[in-house]
């Protein structure tokens, strides 16, 4: 039995990172071809073509983003965005969704952004146990000013294996502990669940 249960373990270890990878990325996939649906029914592709070519949803997809981005990084296009985003900001629940998911995007994809800037070590869920997190601010002067002018910082305390749910805090810079560690090794550490160990500047060395 023990042998049995090792093999099947094996077997699993190979398989489910292999099924879980063709998972999301069918689930992306999925998702740009369905943006086809969006198109009236005689303009689709299948339409005009009268056959269905598999994966081509994805392609339009993709060049409907890069002609979009090559329009809207010109002069022209910036304008026009401006006054879409002005005519939104007048709509009452619609733009508190988009300005809001508009700034986190920006904070996230826009090259020299201050998003995941630091990974911290912070003292999480009580004192003597310790999780990672993520720098993605500074504390608000609001509420500096409430805690009596004392420096703090926002962070971001990723949940495992999922990084992308966790818990938002503001804490004082006294009590976060500043790593070297970058954030692909912090990420690969919280996604593996602990069993990918990053390198320490050590072992870096020992390695060269």
């Amino acid at each position: 039995m023990s042998q049995l249960r090792r093999y099947f373990l094996s077997g699993l270890l190979f398989w489910l990172p292999i099924w879980v990878t063709i998972l999301a990325i069918k689930f992306l996939v999925d998702i740009l071809s369905n943006s086809l649906l969006l198109l009236p029914p005689r303009f689709r592709p299948d339409a005009l073509l009268g056959f269905h070519i598999p994966g081509i949803g994805v392609v339009i997809t993709l060049l409907m983003i890069l002609l979009t981005g090559l329009i809207v990084a010109n002069f022209v296009g910036r304008r026009l965005v401006a006054i879409g985003d002005r005519m939104i900001a007048h709509i009452p629940l619609v733009r508190t969704i988009y300005m809001s998911v508009q700034k986190v995007l920006q904070t996230l994809f826009t090259p020299g952004g201050q998003s995941f800037r630091q990974v911290l070590l912070v003292e999480y869920p009580r004192a003597g146990m310790w999780s990672l997190a993520f720098q993605t601010g500074d504390g608000t002067s609001e509420v500096i000013d409430a805690l009596n002018k004392e420096p703090m910082v926002t962070l971001f305390i990723p949940t495992t294996p999922n990084p992308t749910s966790g818990f938002l805090m503001m804490v004082p810079e006294k009590d976060v502990i500043k790593l070297e560690m970058s954030v692909d090794q912090a990420l690969k550490f919280v996604i593996s669940l602990g069993v990918m160990q990053p390198l320490n500047h050590n072992d870096k060395q020992l390695l060269k």
